[in-house]
């Protein structure tokens, strides 16, 4: 019950930091330490209950596997569209060292804003996930 606490408490620090920033067009790297400490709780909970999958410590039906399985699949997607949304911002530059420096800083707040909404959005999600999983779990 600890562990999925803390997967709702570091998600929702961390959703709601990623949307205040992303709203502001701030940056801070208390996101980015909230995020990781997130994930990390995410992770144990996995890990946790695919050793309690193994040891057979009980049959949970499939929903009950989707719940637990779903926010790290999650958390590996949205890794994976932050290099998306990074690169989106970059495709249109053609050389970065040509920009003088205040353009080299607007295209590195447009790649930091687009990172940060798409991990907000992830964290979102794996916390929409939890909350479910806590009502209907107990």
């Amino acid at each position: 019950m600890f562990v999925g606490i803390a997967v709702l408490v570091t998600n929702v620090a961390a959703g709601a930091c990623g949307a205040v920033l992303w709203l502001r067009w701030s940056f801070s790297n208390a996101f980015w330490i909230l995020l990781r400490a997130a994930q990390a709780a995410v992770t144990v909970q996995v890990v946790l209950g695919l050793i309690l999958l193994a040891r057979s410590a009980g049959s949970p039906d499939g929903l009950h596997l989707a719940y637990g399985v779903a926010p790290l699949l999650i958390t590996l997607l949205s890794e994976a569209m932050r290099v998306g949304a990074a690169q989106r911002e970059l495709q249109n530059v053609q050389d970065l060292d040509a920009l003088t420096s205040e353009e080299q800083i607007g295209v590195a707040r447009r790649v930091a804003r687009a990172e940060v909404g798409v991990m907000t959005v992830g964290v979102l999600l794996i916390l929409t996930l939890a909350l479910r999983a806590y009502q209907t779990g107990g």
